[in-house]
């Protein structure tokens, strides 16, 4: 996937008294990466390896569908994994857990709250990638920072979970216009969390037309089947 280098805005909170504050993320910052994420693309291509660039919010479920994914498919395909996070290397910890010989790598960016196209040069610099035919990179939890960088990524995948509503790609609408494919995960909760269904996608297709939405659970397997399909097609035409 190819992104333009529109510059971004960030409003800051207003005090009392005064106006929000506007600040745009200026075209140097954004092309640099871009010119990082194209250098990835190339070496991705070079070494036959699709990647996915998986966003949500915190919490939505990114690392467990990871683990199910690499539990269930490691029979077909090696591998690999990115992780970001602020702090810790738990993700990271638990997917060494179920993964077999996938390999994986922690980037702790810190206060930074998105990857970057340099962050993933360097991680894929650290991993041994031969013979790997998936590279999943899951970004950082936020629905604003990741939106912006291109990582050299084939495909954007962003996740929507059951409990945080049916508004999310109306409140963040640029994170879900930029996607590739919408998971609806956690349909195992959605009675439980007053989950409207129909609404939420007609706020998707308002969004982005475009996208593909599956419907999953990564917790109970649940609409996983679509998903490893999905996978499968993209392995195969890489």
């Amino acid at each position: 996937m190819t992104q333009t280098n529109t510059p971004a805005t960030l409003t800051s909170p207003a005090t009392p008294g005064t106006a929000a504050a506007q600040v745009t993320i200026g075209q140097p910052i954004l092309s640099k990466n871009a010119q990082k994420a194209e250098e990835n693309r190339a070496d991705f291509q070079s070494r036959g390896l699709f990647v996915i660039n998986l966003l949500s919010s915190p919490g939505s479920g990114k690392t467990m569908l990871l683990q199910r994914t690499l539990a269930e498919l490691s029979g077909r395909w090696r591998m690999g994994v990115i992780v970001g996070d602020l702090q810790t290397d738990n993700d990271a910890r638990r997917l060494r857990a179920s993964a077999g010989d996938a390999p994986i790598d922690q980037i702790t960016t810190g206060t930074v709250c998105h990857l970057d196209a340099q962050m993933v040069a360097r991680s894929v610099a650290r991993l041994d990638l031969s013979e790997v035919r998936l590279l999943f990179i899951e970004n950082v939890g936020n629905l604003v920072c990741p939106a912006n960088y291109d990582l050299g990524e084939n495909i954007r995948v962003t996740l929507l979970s059951v409990t945080e509503g049916e508004d999310k790609p109306l409140k963040y609408p640029v994170i879900f216009k930029r996607a590739d494919v919408v998971l609806i995960n956690k349909i195992d909760m959605a009675q439980a969390a007053g989950f409207d269904r129909q609404l939420a996608l007609e706020n998707l297709r308002r969004i982005n037309p475009d996208a593909r939405v599956l419907e999953v659970s990564a917790r109970t397997g649940q609409g996983m089947d679509q998903w490893y399909e999905l996978l499968e097609s993209y392995v195969k035409r890489n």
